[in-house]
């Protein structure tokens, strides 16, 4: 259908990705469908719930590993300040761990971007209806997988570690004691199976909790 012979009421959509090509390609593929409309794209995650109270979209579309803020701390930020728009998370990374993460933030719907403009385009209608949409691959893997054994806390000083930071500049970080960070970073090496706090961030964001 030619894009003039549009619906009086498209769906609404605004995207959030980083990469440029990426996010050009999906507006267009997606300003192709008769009845979805493109309203804002954004390239980092601090300016995903301004753009969606200005445009005021039926569906955010949100990669996770943005700039600024995670998609999935955007999805938290926007149920409870825009309620009415169904965010779907979009991703490259398709962790179990992720996907737990993005239905307690809200989500409606978690895809990952090796699938056709076709299934996304149908995601979109569907969750605008009400309906949760889950990769099903995704799905099993996060159910065999079991919900994170980490605290939040254990997750805070790991993600603290990620640029070489030393005990004493994570304790500076997070305003705790120098001996309470090794004692949160010797029990997440221990539920991580792994031998250092390299290793543990390492497998933690590989299972998508951090």
């Amino acid at each position: 259908m030619p894009r003039d012979h549009r619906p009086a009421r498209s769906i609404r959509v605004l995207l959030a990705e980083d990469q440029q090509m990426m996010r050009g390609a999906l507006a267009l593929l997606l300003g192709m469908e008769p009845d979805i409309q493109v309203v804002a794209q954004v390239a980092a995650g601090d300016a995903i719930v301004d753009a969606v109270l200005t445009h005021r979209p039926d569906v955010a579309l949100l990669d996770i590993e943005l700039p600024g803020m995670s998609g999935l701390e955007a999805a938290a930020e926007l149920r409870d300040q825009a309620p009415d728009c169904r965010v779907l998370i979009l991703t490259t990374f398709g962790r179990p761990g992720y996907l737990r993460r993005a239905m307690e933030a809200g989500a409606a719907g978690f895809l990952v971007k090796d699938g056709p403009v076709e299934e996304l385009a149908a995601s979109i209608r569907r969750v605008l209806t009400g309906e949760t949409v889950i990769d099903p691959a995704l799905a099993a893997a996060a159910l065999s997988a079991g919900p994170s054994p980490l605290t939040a806390r254990e997750c805070d000083v790991l993600r603290a570690s990620t640029d070489g930071a030393t005990v004493a500049d994570i304790a500076d970080r997070l305003h705790l004691s120098e001996s309470t960070v090794r004692n949160y970073l010797s029990a997440a090496i221990g539920k991580t199976g792994t031998r250092n706090r390299m290793e543990a961030v390492r497998a933690a964001r590989q299972q998508g909790w951090l």
